[in-house]
This record gives C-alpha cells, sequence and structure tokens, in this order.
C-alpha cells in the first residue's frame, strides 16, 4: 500500500470578505463582549489527516504500501510540498522542515527516506521464527535448536526483500518528485508513506506497479540461485521459502482492491477512462471491501478443504481456528485500507476549499500602548474581528490574541494595553494570502499557532487567520459528502 499520500465548516469570520489593508490585524470583539461566533480560544493548525500515502492512514499488508493517504498529513499529510506563502522566512519561503517522523527503531535513510522498523515488527519475526523453525525441524531434523537460528535469519530475509519492496515504491515516487515521508516495516508488511498523490493515472498506475514487479523480480532471482544448490539443505530450504514468500507478496498486492497496490493500479485505469480520480477510488475502494469480505469467508474454506496444499481436515481444530483468525485479521485490514483511502480522496477533494484569503478576519491596526477598550471599539466601527499591534512606523509587530481578550473582564479593558495581551509575530506566524489547501496547512503545521498574520504578496497586510477557524473548517469539509 502506498501512503501519499491526508476538513470542516469554512467560516472567513466575518459577514463580508476581508479586504486588503493597511495595516495589521486582530482577533475581534464585539465592544465589551467578544464575538460569540468567534472561537473562545486559541485554535490549533488543522487536524493532521490520516489515511493512506498519511496517509497517514496507513493499511498494512505485506510488502506493499498505502494509498494516498495522509491525512494528509496536511497529513502528514499528508503534506505537499511545492513553495509556500508562509513559513520560516516570510511569504514565498516555504516553512521550517517538520520534525523526524518516528515510528520504531532508525535503520537507516537509504536516498535519504528515513526507514523505521516497528515494535511490532518483533513481534512477527518472533512468530515466523517460530513457525518456520517448526517446518525446520520436520525438514532438517539434525539441526535440532539451530534451526531457530536459520528462522530467524530467514524471517529477517524475508522482510529485507519487503524492504525492496517497498523502495521500489520510494524510487518510483522520488523520480515522480513525490515526497516519501518514511518507510515502515511492521507486522504485517512494510508502509511506504507518500505525501502526495500522482498527478496522471500513468504515475500512479506505474508508482503502484513496480512494488509488485521487485516481488516477482526477487521471486525469480530466489529461483536462479536456487536451481545449483542441493534439495535438503539448509540454503536450499531457505532460498525456497524466500522464493515462495516473495511470490506470495506480488500475488497478493496484485489483487484489484485498495489498499493493495492491484487496487491502485485498478483506482489508475478508472480514473484514466472517466478523467476522475474519485470514480477511480471509489471503485477501487468497493472492490477491496468485496476482497476483504471473500478473504475472511474464502480463506478459512481453502485451507479446511486442502485447495491451499495441506491436508483436508473435517474436524474444527487449532489449525482451523489459527487460519480463521487470520482471514479476519487481513480481512480487517484490507476493509478499514479501503475506508480509509475513500476518506482520504474524499480529503483531498475538499482541500481546495481551504483558501486563507476566504478564512481570514478583517484586522484594524492599533499602535501598543491602545487601551483595550479603545481598540475594541475601533474593531467594531470598521466591522474587523482581529487586532493587530503596529510600530511608529504602521509595521506590524504582534497579534492580540483573541482568547486573552477574551479573559479580560469589560470592567479592565479602558486600563489594559493592548500590547500586554499580544504574541510577538515570528516570521512563521506570517503566510500569503495566497495559500490553499494543503500548502496552507503545512504553513500552520510547521510553525502552530493559535492566529497568523495574513499578508498580500506585495507584502500588504490582508488580515488574520485563526488556526480555530481553519481547524473548523478542515473538519466540515471531511464530513462533507462527495
Amino acid at each position: 500500500m502506498d501512503v501519499s499520500g491526508g476538513s470542516g465548516h469554512p467560516r472567513s469570520g466575518n459577514d463580508e470578505p476581508a479586504r486588503p489593508q493597511s495595516g495589521p490585524t486582530a482577533p475581534a470583539a464585539d465592544g465589551a463582549q467578544p464575538d460569540p461566533a468567534a472561537p473562545t480560544t486559541p485554535g490549533t493548525p488543522g487536524p493532521e489527516p490520516q489515511g493512506p500515502n498519511d496517509s497517514q492512514n496507513s493499511d498494512q499488508n505485506p510488502g506493499q504500501t498505502p494509498p494516498p493517504q495522509s491525512p494528509p498529513r496536511p497529513p502528514a499529510h499528508h503534506a505537499g510540498g511545492g513553495p509556500h506563502g508562509g513559513g520560516k522566512g516570510g511569504p514565498g519561503r516555504p516553512p521550517q522542515r517538520r520534525p523526524e517522523p518516528g515510528g520504531g527503531l532508525l535503520m537507516g535513510r537509504p536516498f535519504g527516506v528515513p526507514v523505521y522498523v516497528a515494535p511490532s515488527w518483533f513481534l512477527v519475526a518472533a512468530l515466523i521464527t517460530w513457525v518456520f523453525g517448526g517446518q525446520l525441524d520436520r525438514v532438517l531434523p539434525e539441526l535440532g535448536a539451530a534451526r531457530y537460528l536459520v528462522s530467524l535469519f530467514f524471517a529477517v530475509a524475508f522482510y529485507a526483500s519487503v524492504l525492496v519492496h517497498e523502495l521500489a515504491h520510494t524510487v518510483a515516487a522520488l523520480r515522480f518528485k513525490l515526497p516519501v515521508r518514511r518507510i515502515q516495516l511492521q507486522f504485517f508488511g512494510g508502509v511506504s508513506e507518500i505525501e502526495k498523490e500522482a498527478e496522471t493515472p500513468g504515475r500512479e498506475f506505474v508508482l503502484a506497479f513496480v512494488g509488485p514487479l521487485l516481488s516477482l523480480v526477487l521471486s525469480g532471482v530466489f529461483y536462479l540461485a536456487l536451481l545449483p544448490v542441493e534439495p535438503g539443505t539448509v540454503p536450499g530450504v531457505l532460498l525456497a521459502g524466500l522464493m515462495i514468500s516473495n511470490l506470495i507478496v506480488a500475488a497478493f498486492n496484485l489483487l484489484p482492491g485498495l489498499p493493495l497496490d492491484g487496487g491502485r493500479m485498478l483506482r489508475a485505469v478508472v480514473w484514466k477512462i472517466t478523467g476522475k480520480p474519485m470514480h477511480g477510488t471509489v471503485a477501487a475502494a468497493w472492490v477491496g471491501r468485496a476482497l476483504a469480505v471473500s478473504v475472511l469467508i474464502g480463506l478459512p474454506l481453502l485451507t479446511q478443504s486442502g485447495a491451499l496444499g495441506s491436508d483436508a481436515v473435517d474436524n474444527v481444530g487449532m489449525d482451523t481456528v489459527m487460519d480463521a483468525l487470520l482471514a479476519a485479521i487481513l480481512a480487517a485490514i484490507i476493509w478499514t485500507g479501503a475506508g480509509n483511502s475513500l476518506r482520504m480522496a474524499r480529503l483531498r477533494e475538499h482541500l481546495p476549499e481551504l483558501r486563507a484569503r476566504a478564512l481570514t478576519r478583517r484586522a484594524v491596526p492599533v499602535p501598543a500602548d491602545t487601551p483595550l477598550s479603545e481598540a475594541l471599539r475601533r474593531a467594531n466601527a470598521s466591522g474587523a474581528r482581529a487586532l493587530v499591534v503596529v510600530d511608529t512606523e504602521g509595521g506590524p509587530v504582534s497579534l492580540v490574541r483573541e482568547a486573552a481578550i477574551v479573559g479580560v473582564p469589560e470592567h479592565r479593558r479602558p486600563w489594559v494595553a493592548v500590547s500586554t495581551l499580544a504574541q510577538d509575530l515570528t516570521d512563521g506566524m506570517r503566510v500569503s494570502a495566497e495559500l490553499s489547501g494543503e500548502e496552507l496547512l503545512d504553513a500552520l503545521r510547521a510553525n502552530p499557532a493559535s492566529e497568523y498574520l495574513v499578508i498580500e504578496e506585495t507584502g500588504e497586510i490582508y488580515g488574520v487567520l485563526s488556526a480555530a477557524d481553519v481547524e473548523r473548517a478542515f473538519v466540515k469539509a471531511m464530513a462533507r459528502p462527495s
């Protein structure tokens, strides 16, 4: 699965669109009482979309990468690249680099992408060691207790091949200039968190197909390496096991339903035919849900009937229970992954509605020594809902925090200077009025604050953006059907 991949009720906070002003902006007030429509506590930048590529939202299946997810982190996004109007350095400059994503034990940075081993991997490694060790006891009984060392080597080698599968997705994503947040090896395989969606269905198809293709190539390599090896030896058993396991990983991921790679390939095909990525996502997600039901019902029936190579059983034993449990886990992963893909697609469809210009509150500039009551009177007179503290030359120096205004009793406001309630402006608190969608969320996440100064490309002050307003718009957009 590829996580590339990661809103609420948009509101501007004013009755009319914000207009460019020569002065700064600040939280609003209604004379003695704050506007009841305005948030009474500082907000936080829009919630992290959770994905697929979040993605995150990441669905985990052997050797695959999650669908554009993200949750967005816009994600973890689902964070996208490209120039931003806000962030460190002010308008026109990208925000500061986000901190390391984390996610377990850092193993390295191939191609500059951090690779993590999640704690759950050690559990599955122990499980593989125990199960494969039992099989080795029947094939190579002379190994004794050493069979568990061989089994542990197999578990590590198998997940190394899963890492190659994920690296194939990563290299393709980087080739298409799609940022990759991290690779994580976990219980049911690997996840490549790709933070942007492919721009064309052709690229989407290639991005999904390279993973199973590499698994098929690895299976062929292990087969060729097996030919000169004597059967019934440790190298022979290991090579055969790795050949079969990579073949299974490739075949499983080629199933045509999200969040599997085959589902992303199906999505790309429907996208190409209809011209609409959302149609492709809906089709592939519902096929994925059908696959989940098929796995839940079909896998135990196939194993019990002996169709998968084992002996048929007429009674219900521990093996049957384990098969049913495995089928339930796989079905749950596929079902939830398909649902996450639909949610992330809806998020991406509505993200462009999050526009800094539409969500910005009008503001009035006030000198630092202005009493709060006078500043609120000026704001009410001009229909503004925010205050910006300016210096003697009219340049913005700080934003009056909305939460601080609410905390001042009305009878004390004539004796409280606005500067005592203001937060100094940093470069990260200045955002461009042209920001929208993922770029807007990225800029706010990179520099968390309750309010931001919104400026035009010319440097002219446009207004104040409340993070709480953005969060409400984000949640509303996510709740609205496509």
